[in-house]
């Protein structure tokens, strides 16, 4: 039997007694989901845009979905990313698994096809062993995208509250009142940071309630602080214009200099990840300026 073959029935019978186990003990969907199934939300997710068709992706792995659930994936803080890119969590869970999938097929065989093509013989351990490495690797590379998207996001939101901030300000200080004001400063923004803004805003006037109700629990649910912080502290400040306008003047500020601060922060990151080409260039003209020396004396030795 040759190596390939071998390699390629290997990962067969592992991933025909997966399922075999899988099916013999199925995964308990917890209760929540099943409820949350049977009545789904109608209202939209906070910064969610329309959901898209699957990819192939997902259309692949959705049925090793199950597989992923059962091994307590996604974490809790992939969830909360999640709910802030407005992403469904199964069909990040069929990705995982595709992804998975994708790690456990190719490395083995390009493994296996390079040691052939060497004029050597593969066996079976290194193959299945760099499958399942990089199977558990490549379940992983959803959850870095989701993170970085929901990070995104959430510097999206911290930008238009800081703009918010100010053209409330802005508002009250001519006249207006804190409804007013602040129906008026999202109007003129844009980008889903806006609209969950002046979807929040609605609730509460549909509601009949204070708008910072609705402005804190959309900063619960995106996990943006300033925005919590806001709604709390506004709301200490009641309905009283030049106490709401104090505390939209602080927050603004301090959005300001966190956004500076982190602006700084990139900047000296940038700079240091310039330098590490420089350095690279210079160890190798260290290595070829010495190396004729070090040959010449170990050749007189």
């Amino acid at each position: 039997m040759s190596p390939l073959l071998a390699a390629v029935l290997g990962a067969g019978t592992g991933l025909g007694l997966l399922a075999a186990v899988f099916g013999l003990f199925p995964p308990r969907t917890p209760l929540v989901e099943a409820l949350a199934a049977l009545a789904p939300r109608t209202e939209a997710e906070p910064l969610a845009a329309q959901q898209s068709e699957p990819g192939w992706a997902a259309r692949v792995g959705r049925r090793l979905a199950p597989a992923v659930a059962a091994c307590g994936l996604p974490t809790a803080a992939v969830r909360r990313d999640l709910r802030v890119v407005g992403r469904d969590v199964n069909l990040h869970r069929a990705e995982q698994a595709a992804s998975a999938l994708f790690g456990l097929i190719l490395p083995p065989a390009l493994l296996t096809t390079v040691t052939v093509l060497a004029g050597g013989t593969p066996g079976l351990v290194w193959p299945v062993g760099a499958g399942l490495v990089s199977a558990a690797a490549f379940a992983f590379v959803p959850d870095l995208n989701v993170r970085a998207e929901a990070k995104r996001r959430r510097e999206e939101m911290r930008h238009t509250l800081s703009a918010f901030c100010d053209l409330a300000v802005i508002a009250l200080s001519g006249g207006a009142g804190v409804d007013q004001a602040l129906a008026d400063a999202t109007s003129v923004l844009e980008g889903q940071a806006a609209q969950s803004l002046r979807r929040a805003l609605a609730t509460a006037e549909l509601t009949r309630v204070a708008p910072w109700g609705p402005l804190g629990r959309l900063g619960e649910e995106t996990d943006v602080s300033e925005l919590r912080e806001l709604a709390a502290t506004v709301s200490l400040a009641g309905s009283e214009g030049a106490k709401v306008r104090t505390s939209l003047v602080a927050k603004a500020s301090a959005l300001r200099t966190r956004q500076l601060a982190d602006a700084h922060g990139e900047a000296g990151q940038a700079t240091e990840r310039m330098s590490l080409p420089l350095v690279v260039l210079f160890a190798g003209f260290l290595v070829f300026l010495g190396y004729p020396a070090l040959a010449h004396v170990l050749d007189a030795l």
